[in-house]
């Protein structure tokens, strides 16, 4: 499996023990691999959206890994589970627990005291659960479908992305990294109007 050594731009590097946990054994490329996890999520798509959830249901830590595990859970075997390896981005492997912790805190504090609009709560969800990166890979595209799910929930629409969750062409994608580095910093006005945008708008 040398083509999982490597990452596309913007994904997390496999450690090789979680590059062992490849499930279909028809994968040969890393377009292979692209085409069945994009199956994969299509099916947690529709569970993830064809349900109305509370907010409290959605901040909640078995929801995320279990939201993780529905769109991973035919294509790795370690779908929902937290990662046990360090990585250039992300908090310490161990500390996932409680920082996810603090997040759904932090998130329901938000929304109870009205402190940001609807779909800004959401993005800074997003953008927090990317930072802590709990788990092996998939964080972005998790991130963005738990943000979705939150939005949902509290009455609003999914957000747009750009235009969806594979964040295709590569322009596209290099947005989104750096609009993610700029909310590193401190600064969300990138990543709150890419969320908000179609193609070629916001």
């Amino acid at each position: 499996m040398q083509f999982l050594s490597g990452a596309a731009e913007g994904q997390t590097p496999l450690d090789p023990d979680e590059a062992e946990q490849l499930i279909p054994s028809a994968v040969t490329s890393r377009a292979d691999l692209d085409i069945v996890e994009a199956e994969n999520i299509a099916l947690a798509l529709r569970w993830a959206l064809g349900t109305n959830r509370a907010p409290e249901a959605v901040l909640d830590e078995s929801f995320l890994r279990r939201l993780h595990k529905r769109m991973f859970d035919e294509v790795w075997r370690w779908a929902g589970a937290y990662r046990q390896t360090a990585r250039n981005i992300g908090v310490d492997w161990w500390l996932i627990p409680q920082e996810i912790g603090q997040l759904i805190g932090d998130a329901k504090y938000w929304i109870e005291h009205d402190v940001h609009e609807r779909d800004v709560h959401c993005i800074r969800f997003h953008h927090q659960l990317v930072k802590i990166h709990p788990f092996p890979n998939g964080n972005g595209r998790h991130a963005r479908l738990a943000a979705d799910v939150l939005s949902v929930s509290l009455g609003g629409e999914p957000l747009r992305w750009g235009a969806g969750t594979n964040l295709e062409p590569a322009a596209l994608r290099a947005r989104y990294i750096a609009s993610l580095q700029a909310a590193d910093d401190g600064d969300l006005t990138d990543l709150i109007a890419f969320a908000r945008s179609e193609i070629g708008t916001g």
